[in-house]
């Protein structure tokens, strides 16, 4: 099959374009990125919010065009999987595929008040209680993987798709200055020293672009 293209935007703003990238880079797929401009009516949308549906992050695989994160997940599991995107236990698989969910069609006041930015840092932080609430179930979900499965990972000793689609919200917590308990911490650091989030970080604090919107300033 042909090599893939997936389509991102802005490295340091878009956590779905991460979730995206990080499960390609999971599953062993050799893919050439394609960025789209943060000039882009469409990747403003997506960034700030605009729109209940996105077109990125988009892989494009052959005669395969899939464009929704989790829709993404599923097609690499069954092209890779051997790449241990899922759990093989039938048990955690449906745990992983719940919490992805989770994570993929909720914590709106998470996102709104706390927006992805890689460049930043705003120690002491003022949360609001709906974000709160939001940080207090990811909080759970966390502890509950943690202690179920032994960690480091969400499910056990090596990464799979629900830590691929938490970990945009590790960076907001470190950007946002959100205290953890030590467990989430530590988690948050197992996320952050992971060799290709750490390229992506790289890659997001090289970008020329930034958008007004989304540089809170206090």
């Amino acid at each position: 099959m042909s090599r893939a293209t997936l389509t991102i935007s802005s490295k340091n703003y878009s956590s779905w374009s991460l979730r995206g990238w990080l499960l390609c880079r999971m599953a062993g797929l050799d893919f050439e990125e394609k960025l789209l401009s943060s000039d882009d009516p469409s990747t403003r949308a997506e960034l700030l919010l605009l729109s209940p549906s996105f077109l990125v992050p988009r892989l494009t695989h052959g005669q395969v065009s899939v464009w929704d994160t989790l829709a993404i997940a599923e097609y690499l599991h069954e092209i890779a999987p051997q790449a241990g995107l899922m759990p093989t236990d039938q048990v955690q698989r449906a745990h992983c595929r719940a919490i992805a969910g989770e994570m993929h069609s909720g914590f709106y006041n998470l996102r709104s008040a706390l927006p992805m930015n890689l460049k930043a840092h705003y120690p002491g932080f003022k949360i609001w209680a709906g974000a709160q609430a939001d940080i207090d179930r990811v909080v759970a979900i966390w502890r509950d993987g943690l202690s179920a499965y032994g960690g480091p990972w969400l499910f056990g000793a090596k990464p799979c798709l629900a830590d691929a689609m938490y970990a945009p919200v590790c960076t907001r917590f470190l950007t946002y200055d959100v205290k953890l308990d030590p467990a989430c911490a530590a988690y948050c650091q197992t996320i952050m020293a992971w060799p290709v989030m750490r390229d992506w970080v790289e890659a997001a604090k090289a970008e020329p672009e930034e958008l007004d919107e989304l540089d809170v300033e206090f």
